[in-house]
């Protein structure tokens, strides 16, 4: 009799040792905190609540993302009202007290950065009116070497058994980033300077970084749709200023960007706002070397 307990004891204990220890649940908002994460904590498991495909601002809180959230060990979010429409139902839904706001758990990035564009809400004021600031600064490398290591000390408070581990992947990561930004650096150079119209923000962090000239919007207010009307009082800008394209993003409708395009001759360039995590640009490298790729092929 105890020969079998000791027995037991001995399995219970050996199966204590090679069993790992649960690997953290981390909750993205982005593709790009998901991509970004994934290198931060290569053995987490890793959901992106939405898609280089969809608008960030307009996600349905469906019963799926209810229950991803529910497991979740840490929410990571733009902040800066990107969310709004749609975390605080989640939140509400999913009842995980560790990602609830004020939670070391829930973790706002731009709380951490210095954004731009800030706008006061008015009249007109949309979704994409954001008064903390334009929340797509992901698309600037600087302000994600920045926000790299907020992630990586989050989740050490949070697993701080694993505190070694992330400490190694950021310090791997920052090494093969400082690479990456001397390169797009260089890529960037011809581009200082090079008048372009967009539609919508989202890239105004890219092209602030590169010093790309911003000439025209295709939206008469932000996240407003561009009208006939306004579209047709952009051809006279057009050609005094003769910017060498118009940006649009995968998610947007980009009718109003091609008929300017053909109205003009100037060169559409329609570009992934985010990386596609089951796509070629599927990390935030390759974001990168894609855009800016893009970028130079056009002038």
């Amino acid at each position: 009799m105890l020969h079998t307990a000791s027995k037991l004891i001995a399995a219970v204990t050996l199966l204590a040792v090679v069993t790992p220890a649960q690997a953290l649940t981390i909750f993205a908002c982005e593709p790009e905190w998901a991509a970004l994460s994934r290198q931060l904590a290569p053995e987490a498991k890793v959901f992106s609540a939405t898609h280089v495909y969809q608008d960030p601002h307009y996600i349905e809180a469906r019963p799926s993302l209810i229950a991803k959230l529910a497991r979740a060990d840490i929410a990571i979010c733009s902040g800066a009202s990107l969310e709004e429409g749609w975390m605080p139902a989640l939140q509400k839904r999913a009842s995980n007290r560790k990602v609830a706001d004020g939670a070391v758990g829930m973790l706002y990035l731009s709380e951490h950065v210095e954004t731009i564009e800030k706008h006061e809400k008015e009249f007109f004021s949309t979704e994409h009116v954001h008064p903390e600031g334009n929340p797509h600064f992901h698309l600037d490398p600087e302000r994600i070497q920045q926000l790299a290591p907020v992630i990586s000390n989050r989740l050490q408070q949070i697993d701080p058994d694993n505190k070694e581990s992330y400490q190694q992947a950021l310090e791997a990561w920052q090494v093969r980033w400082q690479e990456n930004l001397v390169r797009w650096k260089a890529m960037a150079e011809p581009l200082k300077g090079m008048p372009v119209v967009v539609q919508h923000t989202s890239f105004s962090y890219l092209l602030n970084w590169a010093d790309i000239k911003v000439v025209a919007d295709l939206e008469p207010n932000p996240g407003v749709p561009p009208t006939m009307s306004h579209l047709q009082s952009l051809v006279s800008t057009v050609e005094q200023q003769r910017p060498q394209f118009v940006i649009s993003n995968w998610y947007q409708n980009d009718k109003g960007a091609r008929w300017l395009s053909e109205q003009t001759g100037m060169a559409h360039a329609n570009l992934p706002a985010t990386v596609d995590l089951k796509g070629e640009v599927s990390d935030l490298t390759k974001l990168f070397d894609h855009l800016l790729q893009q970028l130079t092929v056009q002038k």
